[in-house]
């Protein structure tokens, strides 16, 4: 299998290590879930880890859940809710949300604050290596300590700091020694959640809790991280920088996966900007098939815009799928033969992910299945059709 790794800009060979692929995808801030945006990003993944096991490679599957900071803290009291109340209601909607897309579960799913003595723990062991300070209870990556800070974004130094403000980042914080440089521990202030550690009673930084969790299960080096594009800077950059300083192990990561963002009535999709479109209200009208098969027509690393419209044409393939593996089987005569097309699916699939590809051919083998004489055996079509259905995550069930 190839894929597309962000840091070296090529698409390479995945090598995996003992048969065993460890996958860490970053998740949901929960507040405001799910959006179809979500959903592009999740499913894609869940792809990777369908087809990797189903050519016999071990994964163990991490997904984290930012349960704590600033927007969660700031849409709770907007809703008169208590923080945690508002993230466990809302982390039960996305994984209802991703079920009902027939989604696999993580096989460790991650929540920031059930890890807080492992990030007090990495914050410590950077401070002591000196790649940290702490200022007024505050703890601070030092950015100028981390050489190759900026390998994976591959952004100048100028470019950075406008793209971390956007996304977080306080350059005028006067604690800082350095614009860029970025939180590792933040004190508390009064009606906020806190958490005792050496320097003040606080709660992490945003980064630091990815790097806590992802090397708590799968160790200082992880074969596969993901998430969406937007992450890539400040989010991942600042996630290599922690843990390699912290570990002294290289790489952090191996192979570097980012989901293209998705755009709706011309713009990018996201809370901030309201424009969402909610896989319950899709849900709502439309089966799960129909929207998986819609996102998944989109190549994962394609930027593209959502249209209403287009689910309907998707759900009419859906169908056709759907009455293809239910076709009553009469005839015993010619085997019907879609093995060119059961190889071209793989290959897409070991081709970075290339489910739109993927998908065609499964198309093409069901319209074999639904075209085919009377007299020909149709069975092991619809066997592979079937298999090919499970790797791309489909149910093939009528539902009303």
């Amino acid at each position: 299998m190839r894929l597309f790794n962000t840091q070296s800009q090529q698409v390479e060979e995945l090598v995996v290590n003992d048969g065993h692929v460890g996958l860490y995808v970053c998740g949901v801030t929960p507040y405001d879930t799910t959006h179809v945006g979500h959903a592009f990003t999740f499913l894609a993944f869940d792809v990777l880890v369908r087809y990797l096991r189903e050519i016999g490679e071990r994964v163990t599957y991490v997904q984290n859940v930012t349960d704590i900071d600033d927007d969660i803290l700031r849409k709770s009291k907007e809703l008169g809710l208590t923080w945690d109340e508002l993230g466990r209601q809302e982390i039960s909607k996305f994984r209802q949300d991703m079920r009902d897309l027939n989604a696999l579960d993580p096989d460790h799913y991650l929540a920031a604050t059930a890890h807080i003595p492992q990030i007090v723990a990495l914050v410590e062991t950077l401070l002591a290596k000196g790649f940290a300070y702490e200022s007024q209870g505050n703890v601070y990556f030092s950015v100028d300590r981390a050489s190759g800070f900026g390998k994976l974004s591959h952004l100048a130094r100028t470019a950075m700091l406008p793209i971390a403000n956007e996304r977080g980042n306080h350059p005028d914080d006067p604690r800082k020694r350095d614009p860029l440089d970025f939180v590792l521990w933040q004190a508390g202030t009064p009606g906020e959640p806190t958490w005792p550690s050496p320097w003040s009673d606080g709660r992490p930084g945003w980064h630091i809790e990815c790097s806590a969790m992802a090397t708590s299960v799968l160790g200082p080096t992880v074969d596969i991280h993901g998430g969406g594009y937007d992450l890539i800077f400040p989010h991942h950059e600042c996630e290599i920088a922690q843990s390699e300083n912290a570990t002294g192990v290289k790489p952090f990561v191996r192979y570097w996966m980012h989901a293209a963002m998705v755009d709706y009535q011309g713009e990018k999709m996201s809370k901030s900007l309201g424009n969402l479109v909610l896989v319950r209200d899709v849900l709502d009208s439309y089966q799960a098939d129909a929207l998986r098969l819609y996102l998944l027509s989109n190549h994962y690393r394609t930027p593209w815009e959502y249209e209403d419209e287009e689910i309907e044409r998707w759900a009419a393939v859906a169908s056709d799928l759907r009455e293809a593996v239910e076709v009553p089987v009469y005839g015993v005569g010619d085997v019907l033969d879609v093995a060119r097309d059961r190889e071209q699916f793989f290959a897409a699939l070991d081709d970075d992910l290339d489910t739109p590809r993927a998908i065609e051919h499964m198309r093409a083998i069901a319209q074999a299945i639904l075209e085919a004489p009377e007299d020909d055996d149709i069975r092991t079509a619809q066997r592979a059709l079937r298999k090919l259905s499970e790797v791309i995550g489909l149910d093939l069930q009528q539902r009303t």
